[in-house]
């Protein structure tokens, strides 16, 4: 029986996880979110004083990952059985995650557990490679993207609505470099997967996404 799979991949804080959470319910499909993989990765590399620039080390500690996603209204992360959720959106695990993510060793032991995801009645998958890398096969790729700017200003008030002190200029800065980051390292670079469906989200609802991407799946 074929698996369909729905890849929905851009860069950070385009909207990937709210629209592929909401689209994962909607149709009743497993849901991969490969960030908070790496994220979680970083999590466990920093937890346990990890060289960060030693990428065969960092690899040995992907192969011990246990991980447990739950998807509901928000995703909950456990590692090793402790909650991590919390942890997978502060700047410095999203800085590490980024770091890591370029090792070509750490990628290819996190590939098999991505791809294990995949299970009936279907998954939609979030991230970077998901449609060029990981599931090249899938039935539908997006690519869903923003400016810079928008992707700021949005990071910006989840921050200040938890009460978390922010410098908008500092967050588009950062945007920035993890993006060039993303896109210029040697391993599976940010990119727009060969037959993706291109969505800019920068003036656009969630609503409005959401409705764009349930009509390419239709």
């Amino acid at each position: 029986m074929t698996i369909p799979v729905l890849t929905i991949d851009g860069p950070s804080g385009a909207g990937k996880g709210t629209i592929s959470r909401a689209i994962a319910q909607k149709l009743g499909w497993h849901y991969l979110d490969s960030g908070s993989i790496y994220r979680s990765l970083a999590i466990a590399v920093l937890n346990r004083g990890t060289d960060i620039q030693n990428a065969a080390a960092v690899a040995a500690v992907a192969t011990g990952l246990v991980l447990e996603f739950e998807c509901g209204e928000t995703l909950s992360v456990t590692l090793d059985g402790l909650d991590i959720t919390t942890q997978l959106g502060l700047e410095e695990t999203g800085r590490v995650a980024s770091t890591i993510a370029a090792y070509p060793d750490v990628r290819a032991v996190l590939l098999q557990k991505q791809k294990d995801f995949k299970q009936s009645p279907g998954l939609v998958a979030d991230g970077r490679d998901m449609g060029s890398v990981v599931f090249p096969d899938a039935a539908v790729k997006v690519y869903l993207t923003a400016s810079a700017e928008a992707r700021a200003l949005r990071r910006y008030k989840q921050l200040k609505e938890k009460g978390i002190d922010a410098i908008l200029t500092q967050i588009t800065q950062d945007i920035e470099e993890r993006d060039r980051r993303d896109q210029e390292r040697a391993s599976a670079p940010l990119m727009v997967a060969e037959g993706a469906f291109y969505i800019d989200s920068s003036v656009m609802t969630v609503d409005e996404v959401m409705n764009e991407v349930l009509r390419l799946i239709h």
